[in-house]
């Protein structure tokens, strides 16, 4: 088992910053491929970003490219979601989870989630 815990969601507005952090425990980390995964109100969970074990890869959903960044401290068990230039259509509960596997962009693919953390972006 895995558990995962979001944190730094709030309301920002448009154009603004938030940081989001995902603490884990009950498995060694560093066997781990993360990702962050978003839901918005009435729509599909949407694949935003994943980071390979060691933290040497990452891969980014086209909507977010260049604006967000994913990383990871394998010594504090923790991943990040670094968001700037959030735009309205940010707005959603975005979930941290996680894989033994590689890297994926598919959400069906990753075992654990976290309870998710909600992202309000104002005009």
């Amino acid at each position: 088992q895995v558990q995962l815990v979001e944190s730094g969601g709030g309301l920002v507005q448009a154009g603004g910053s938030l940081r989001l952090s995902c603490a884990t425990s009950g498995r060694a980390f560093t066997t781990l491929t993360m990702g962050w995964i978003c839901q918005a109100p009435g729509k599909e969970r949407e694949f935003v970003a994943t980071i390979s074990r060691t933290g040497g890869s990452t891969f980014y959903a086209d909507s977010v490219k260049g604006r967000f960044t994913i990383s990871r401290d394998n010594a504090k068990n923790t991943v990040y979601l670094q968001m700037n230039s959030l735009k309205l259509e940010d707005t959603a509960v975005y979930y941290c989870a996680s894989r033994e596997g590689g890297m994926s962009n598919d959400d069906r693919m990753y075992t654990y989630w976290g309870q998710g953390t909600q992202v309000t972006v104002s005009s």
